[in-house]
């Protein structure tokens, strides 16, 4: 998404691929990186269902993260297998991988996602959720164990939630690309259309106001947009699988899914940086998630 074609000449350019199981961060780091709310968050695992990409442009260097779905080890069916392709897929043809992991934790899920990256790709391997840990001490022989698994390129210690030490990844991650011109323009922030960014950010909402009463196939499709330079105007469905889940969304009264438009409403607007109407109804299609002709429909790669 860009607002106009401006001309960026650059020293370094390439593609940052982030991968990790579910949960550990990957997209509150893409945000914390390009400095935007762009990947929605929440703490339901498997929030990020696309392949997602930002771009951030300084002086002398352009980077193109690719924020992926949590590597599934423990689901099974269509959606499942479609993020894990969008995974592996991502590892292909970038330049740098970031492997997010969670300080003083590294399991066996961890250990199969790294086992995705080609050993000839250089891999920075992140510690988030530093800021969680109480014993700080512990990171250095925690750090001496992971360096056993992989050569890894750079181990840095961060905070995406609180921005700690993002510019040193940024720095750890800058002579990793190569000398070459930007592939983007300069006010790109992602290759994801408007209606793409509205619908993430009514389902970010959608996960964050029902808590664990909804589960993992509900998702949203924007039926109808119209937009002006002043306005926009867009109508979306949050699709369902059951009946007793449409009732969960709507509320007693309608005051959950007015709330979660109200919301959704508030935040397009600030991202947009114009007034957005909103319309929201819930729609039960059964099935949806196990078809991956839906899934593809509804923007999943």
């Amino acid at each position: 998404m860009s607002q106009g074609i401006t001309p960026v000449c650059v020293d370094r350019c390439g593609t940052v691929a982030i991968i990790g199981r579910p949960n550990v961060g990957k997209s509150t780091l893409l945000n914390a990186l390009i400095g935007e709310h762009l990947s929605i968050t929440s703490h339901h695992p498997q929030t990020t269902r696309h392949r997602i990409l930002g771009v951030l442009t300084r002086p002398t260097v352009q980077m193109a993260f690719v924020d992926t779905p949590g590597y599934q080890t423990q689901h099974s069916g269509v959606m499942p297998r479609m993020m894990n392709r969008a995974v592996t897929q991502a590892v292909t043809g970038v330049d740098v991988v970031v492997l997010v992991i969670e300080a003083l934790k590294f399991s066996d899920s961890d250990k199969k996602v790294l086992k995705l990256v080609p050993e000839e790709l250089p891999l920075v391997l992140v510690l988030n959720k530093v800021d969680l840990i109480q014993d700080k001490p512990q990171l250095l022989p925690f750090v001496e164990k992971v360096q056993a698994e992989r050569d890894f390129a750079a181990i840095v210690p961060v905070s995406a939630e609180s921005g700690f030490q993002i510019e040193a990844l940024i720095d750890t991650l800058t002579p990793l690309l190569p000398q070459a011109p930007a592939l983007y323009e300069e006010d790109t922030l992602t290759d994801r259309s408007e209606r793409f960014i509205a619908a993430e950010r009514i389902r970010e909402k959608l996960f964050r106001l029902t808590g664990d009463e909804i589960p993992f196939a509900t998702t949203v499709e924007i039926e109808r947009w119209e937009e002006t330079a002043h306005a926009k105007r867009i109508a979306a469905a949050i699709l369902v699988s059951r009946d007793s889940h449409k009732k969960i969304v709507i509320g007693a009264k309608g005051t959950r899914i007015k709330r979660i438009g109200q919301e959704a409403r508030l935040d397009l607007a600030r991202f947009f940086g114009v007034p957005v109407h909103l319309e929201l109804w819930v729609k039960v299609r059964s099935g949806w998630a196990n078809s991956e002709a839906s899934l593809r429909s509804l923007g999943h790669e």
